[in-house]
C-alpha cells in the first residue's frame, strides 16, 4: 500500500514537512489502494494564526421529523425557549423516554433538502440553476461532523471515522459507524444512559409549543414540555464558506427565542453540565466550551443556555452565553483553546482532502468511477488524520445491502452525477407538504452575508 504525507498546515512554531513517500510504496503489487496522512497543527504554540475568513450563516430551509419519524418540510417540531422552573428534576419522565434506535448517520435528510433548494432554484431562476448552484458547493455534511473535524486538533480521547465520496466537484461526508460502535452506543450503562437522559429533559423544561408561555400538560408539573422522544427533530440546513470552501451544513436546532422568521438570529442551543464545584471543574467545563462554541457558530446561532445540574439530575442555575464572546473566556488560561487555529487546519483540511479525493486513481475508467469512490478519513487524538481507499468489500459495508452508490441514496447520485436521464426522484416515503417561502439561492452582491475575518471578538 503506498502511503504519502501531505504537508501540514502552516504554522510559525513548527517547520512545514516535506511530502514523504513510504519505503514500502517502491515495492508495491500492481493493484495499490491510496493512503495519505495529514498532520495536526500545533495547538500549544502561542504564536498567532493568520485568520480565516468565515461567512456568516445564512439559511436555506427547515424541516422537521415526526414522531414516526417522518421527514416534512414543515416548522411541526419547531419549539420556543422558555425559562425551565427552579430546581428542575432532570431524572423526571425518565421511563417515558423514547429512545430513537442507534443507527447509521445518513446523510439522507440533508440530501431531501438540497434537492428541495435546487428544485427552488430552477423555479426561481430558470432550469439548471439549481445545479450550476450546487456546482459552486465545496462540502455537504451535518453540523456535528464539521464540528468534529474542527475541534479534531484538540480532541484527546475520542476517535472519529468518517466516510468521504467526491461527485461532481461536491464533497459529502458522513460519520462511519461500526456495528459494533452502534452497539456500544445503544447499549449504555445505566449511569451513562441517565445521564444522556438528562439532557434531553433539560430541552424538555426550556421549551414550549407557544412563545414565552410554559406548558401545562394535564398530569405533568408546569413548564414540563411533554415526554421526550428523540425521532421528532426540528433541523435547519445552511450556507456559508471557510476559507475558500463554499459549505452547506445541516444541524437540529433545540428551540428559538420568541419567534423564527427564516433567519439564524433567534436560535437557541441548550446544553447541561456538572455545577462548577472546584477549579477542576471549571478547567473541564471551559474544555467543553469549544465544542459548544463551534456546534453553535457553524450554524448560526446566537446564543447557548447551559443548565448546570447536581450528579442526582436537580438543576441549579441556568447561565447564558454568547456565542461569539465565548473564546474571550478561556484566552489566556492555561490549556486554553484557540478558534483560529480550528479554522485554519479545518480550511487546511478540507482542501487537501478535495485534492486527494479528485486525483486520477490508477485502474479508474473514468470521472463517473472515481466520483463512486469512497474513501475513509480517521481523525486519531494527538495524531493526525489519515485518508484511504476503501477497497469493494469495505464499500459494501458502507453501502449496508441498502440501494446506494458508496453512501449517497442511488437517487441522488444519479442526480448529480448526471448518470439518470430520467432524473428520477425518491421514493415517496416521505411526507410532501406545501413549501415554504422560495430561499434565495443566489444572493445580490449587496446583500451578501458578511466575513468574519480573525474573531476580533
Amino acid at each position: 500500500m503506498s502511503k504519502r504525507r501531505l504537508s501540514s498546515p502552516p504554522d510559525e512554531a513548527r517547520a512545514a514537512k516535506r511530502p514523504e513517500v513510504d519505503p514500502e510504496s517502491q515495492n508495491t503489487a500492481s493493484r495499490q489502494l491510496p493512503h495519505h496522512t495529514l498532520s495536526y497543527p500545533y495547538v500549544k504554540s502561542s504564536q498567532p494564526v493568520a485568520p480565516v475568513p468565515f461567512q456568516q450563516p445564512t439559511g436555506l430551509l427547515t424541516f422537521s421529523y415526526t414522531p414516526q419519524r417522518v421527514l416534512e418540510f414543515t416548522d411541526s417540531a419547531l419549539r420556543y425557549y422558555i425559562d425551565p422552573p427552579p430546581g428542575a428534576d432532570l431524572r423526571y419522565g425518565y421511563e417515558r423516554w423514547i429512545k430513537r434506535p442507534e443507527e447509521r448517520t445518513r446523510l439522507d435528510g440533508l440530501l431531501r433538502a438540497v434537492e428541495r433548494v435546487m428544485q427552488k432554484a430552477d423555479a426561481s431562476a430558470g432550469p439548471g440553476s439549481g445545479e450550476k448552484w450546487l456546482r459552486d458547493i465545496a462540502v455537504v455534511t451535518w453540523r456535528g461532523i464539521m464540528t468534529k473535524i474542527l475541534t479534531a486538533p484538540y480532541e484527546d480521547r475520542d476517535r472519529c471515522e468518517l466516510n468521504a465520496m467526491f461527485v461532481n466537484g461536491t464533497l459529502y461526508l458522513e460519520e462511519h459507524l461500526s456495528d459494533a460502535r452502534l452497539k456500544e452506543k445503544e447499549d449504555l450503562p445505566p449511569k451513562q444512559r441517565v445521564q444522556t437522559y438528562y439532557g434531553y429533559s433539560f430541552e424538555s423544561w426550556c421549551t414550549s409549543s407557544r412563545p414565552g408561555v410554559p406548558e401545562r400538560l394535564e398530569g405533568h408539573p408546569v413548564g414540563w414540555g411533554g415526554n421526550v422522544d428523540t425521532n421528532v427533530q426540528w433541523c435547519s440546513v445552511i450556507k456559508t464558506k471557510l476559507g475558500d470552501n463554499r459549505l452547506v451544513i445541516g444541524g437540529e436546532v433545540d428551540c428559538v427565542r420568541e419567534r423564527f422568521s427564516g433567519r439564524t438570529d433567534t436560535f437557541v442551543e441548550l446544553k447541561t453540565s456538572m455545577t462548577i464545584r472546584n477549579a477542576g471543574d471549571e478547567a473541564r467545563f471551559e474544555k467543553k466550551l469549544l465544542k459548544f462554541y463551534m456546534q453553535s457558530f457553524l450554524l448560526g446561532v446566537p446564543e447557548i443556555v447551559v443548565g448546570f445540574r447536581t450528579p442526582a439530575g436537580r438543576l441549579t442555575t441556568t447561565q447564558t452565553f454568547k456565542t461569539v464572546q465565548i473564546p474571550r473566556l478561556v484566552r489566556g488560561k492555561p490549556g486554553a483553546w484557540d478558534p483560529q487555529k480550528c479554522f485554519a487546519w479545518g480550511q487546511h483540511f478540507l482542501s487537501q482532502l478535495k485534492a486527494i479525493l479528485s486525483a486520477p486513481i490508477e485502474g479508474s475508467n473514468g470521472a463517473n468511477e472515481t466520483s463512486a469512490h469512497v474513501w475513509r478519513v480517521v481523525l486519531a487524538p494527538g495524531e493526525g488524520a489519515t485518508v484511504s481507499l476503501l477497497e469493494e468489500e469495505g464499500v459494501r459495508d458502507v453501502e449496508g445491502g441498502e440501494d446506494r452508490v458508496g453512501f449517497l441514496p442511488r437517487w441522488y447520485y444519479e442526480q448529480v452525477a448526471g448518470k439518470g436521464a430520467d432524473r428520477r426522484t425518491p421514493p415517496a416515503a416521505e411526507a410532501e407538504v406545501p413549501p415554504q417561502a422560495a430561499p434565495s439561492i443566489v444572493d445580490p452582491p449587496s446583500q451578501q452575508p458578511p466575513s468574519i475575518k480573525g474573531w476580533n471578538i
